[in-house]
């Protein structure tokens, strides 16, 4: 089964969008998922090496955001 993980800051606003868009993602290409939703801290996405929120893991490799953003706000 496809797995998505996403790891967002706890002042990010675009969860509601990120779950909108992995619906839809995943009914365009006729797939399920276990989706899982995560705030965290700043410590924490440091401890787990995020690059940015929303931070978006698909079956454990990192596919948002792209490598050239930096810090996790």
């Amino acid at each position: 089964m496809l797995r998505i993980d996403c790891y967002i800051s706890e002042t990010c606003g675009s969860e509601g969008a990120l779950r909108d868009n992995i619906r839809q993602a995943l009914e365009l290409e006729g797939r399920s998922a276990e989706v899982n939703m995560r705030r965290t801290d700043a410590a924490e996405a440091a401890r787990l090496g995020l690059h940015g929120s929303p931070s978006v893991f698909i079956n454990g490799s990192e596919v948002q955001p792209s490598p050239d953003i930096t810090g996790f706000s």
